[in-house]
Order: structure tokens, then sequence, then C-alpha cells
């Protein structure tokens, strides 16, 4: 019967908004695609590359820029997807809490973008994947770590093993793609050197109210303690 009763009581909390909302997104999108036959993400969901590209930018084609933030939804196969949304719903639940939703969008949508970008200007093959917001994520993690004067060593060796497997068993080609993806999430994570953490906002907050309140008790405390000299004066038969 206890157990029964404790069984009710647990409930699925929507924890991470943002990095639930984002994995989501990019099953449906990936399903879609399946269920299209494979045009969705062709047409939407992969970022445009160099003018060599099969998929060339168009600074006169509006969709073209729409391409360069959409791309993270869009990935080539279920085991792409799996290996990228693995690192954000590992990491991104501790980063939302961390610093917020809203300062978590800007970041992805930063990174987003400047992947985007440097894979127009450079990449000889269009762009796709969330490769670059894992890479955020990695690194916001370890830069949580850094602001308590220590980086683990494990931190380091995820680092070097993601930017390692992007850069190896894949045609040369894509070897631009994925610098796009390692910048577009370095410049996304730096916004994190100006972002105060959440955690860290709402401790300075209630230090805050804590240091107004005490200051409020100060003055009655002085005034009382006059009174009572007051008082012992006043009693002195001079």
């Amino acid at each position: 019967m206890a157990q029964k009763k404790f069984m009710g009581k647990i409930k699925v909390s929507y924890n991470a908004p943002i990095t639930l909302t984002f994995a989501l997104m990019t099953i449906l999108v990936l399903f879609l695609n399946w269920a299209s036959k494979n045009t969705i993400i062709p047409a939407v969901f992969t970022a445009p590359g160099a003018s060599s590209s099969q998929m060339p930018f168009h600074f006169n084609n509006a969709l073209d820029y729409v391409r360069l933030l959409l791309h993270i939804f869009g990935h080539s196969n279920w085991q792409h997807l799996i290996s990228n949304i693995s690192f954000v719903l590992l990491l991104g639940p501790l980063i939302e809490e961390r610093y917020g939703s809203p300062i978590l969008v800007l970041m992805m949508t930063m990174s987003a973008f400047v992947s985007g970008v440097v894979a127009a200007c450079f990449s000889p093959v269009p762009m796709l994947g969330a490769n670059d917001i894992a890479f955020l994520m990695i690194l916001l993690a370890a830069f949580s770590s850094i602001s308590k004067n220590e980086i683990p060593l494990s931190f380091i060796l995820i680092l070097i093993l993601y930017i390692a497997q992007e850069f190896t068993g894949h045609p040369a080609e894509e070897n631009a793609s994925t610098i796009a993806h390692i910048a577009g999430g370095f410049c996304g994570s730096l916004l994190a050197l100006f972002a105060v953490p959440k955690t860290r906002a709402q401790k300075q907050a209630k230090e805050s109210e804590q240091s107004s309140a005490k200051s409020a008790r100060s003055p009655s405390k002085n005034k009382s303690k006059d009174d009572d000299n007051t008082t012992v004066v006043g009693s002195i038969d001079l």
C-alpha cells in the first residue's frame, strides 16, 4: 500500500524546455523527411555552401538566410541524429538550469548562425546537423568547471574525442563544414563570458535582499538602545 502511494507521486517533468523542445524538433524533422521521401531536409534544413558547392548560397534568395539557422534541425540519418542529441540531452538541462532558457536560446542561435555563415563562405558541400550545438554544450559544460578554478580531465578528453570524431571517417571535402560547426559552437560559447549564471544571479539577489533587510533592522536596534539609555539617565536623582 505504501509502495502504491509512493509510486502515485512520481510524475514526468518537462525540466528543460529549450533542450527537450530542440531534441523533439530534430526527431520530428527527420521523421517528416523520411515520410516525404527525403525532400524536406534538403529543401529547408540544410545550410548552403560556398559558390563551388552543389547548393551554393544566393544573396537574393530569402530561404537561404533561413537555412543558415535551421540547418541544426536537419540530420542525414538516425545515427547522425543520435550522436548529436545524446550530447544535447546529457548536457543541455544542466546548462539551461545554469544560464536560463533565454540565454541558452541566444547561444544556440549564435552558434547556428556563425556555422551557417562560415559554411556559406568556405564549405564546398552543404551543411546540416546539430554538431555545432553539441560542441557548444561540451564547451559550456567545461566553462562551468573553469569558474571553479579547475578543468576536469574528463571534459578535455571528451572535447578531443569529439573533434577527432568529426574529422575522421568523412570525405576530405566535408572538413570545411566540420570547421564551420566547431567555429559556430565556439562563438556561441563565448556568450558565457558575458552572461551571469542564473544560479549566481539568484544568489546575488538573495544576498542583496538579506543585506537590505539587515540594514533596515539596524536603526531600530540603535534607537532601542538610545531609548534605554534615556530611561536610565532620567531615573537618576540629581
